[in-house]
């Protein structure tokens, strides 16, 4: 692999129940943020930011508004999933060479997968980094976090 140029750091909110009335692999994503890093100065070369109207489960559970701070307004004015990952790759360099995307633990990358297979759209993302895991093994920890 061509060496690590840009790092996509996103970070995604999903609807979530906490009374089991939502099923897991029914969760769809309703917020998508994400921000250009400089692999090699760290520094900060973009900041995306979109909200997502969700079709499988239109109304949010209480819960997932309290958890996530996201109002039923904000998602029903949102974007189709579809156009929020028409956007994201229009304002992040995810096709270029030497980009890898991350994210911390595995959940954003089965949910975007997830939403990708039920919305039939290509999954194209570049290479996933998990962040929880790179981070546990540069502190040189043997436990998960």
């Amino acid at each position: 692999m061509k060496e690590i140029q840009w790092y996509v750091v996103i970070d995604l909110e999903a609807t979530t129940s906490d009374d089991g009335s939502l099923p897991r692999d029914e969760m769809e994503t309703i917020e998508i943020g994400a921000v250009l890093v400089n692999a090699t100065t760290h520094e900060l070369a973009g900041e995306f930011q979109c909200l997502v109207r969700p079709v499988r489960h239109p109304v949010l559970t209480p819960f997932c508004c309290s958890l996530t701070g996201i109002s039923q307004e904000m998602v029903d004015s949102g974007e189709g999933f579809a156009d929020a990952m028409r956007l994201l790759f229009r304002a992040m360099p995810l096709t270029e060479p030497g980009v890898v995307w991350g994210s911390w633990g595995q959940f954003d990358d089965t949910q975007l997968r997830r939403d990708c297979a039920f919305h039939g759209i290509p999954y194209e993302m570049p290479r996933h980094m998990n962040l929880k895991e790179r981070f546990v093994a540069a502190q040189g920890k043997r436990r998960r976090m």
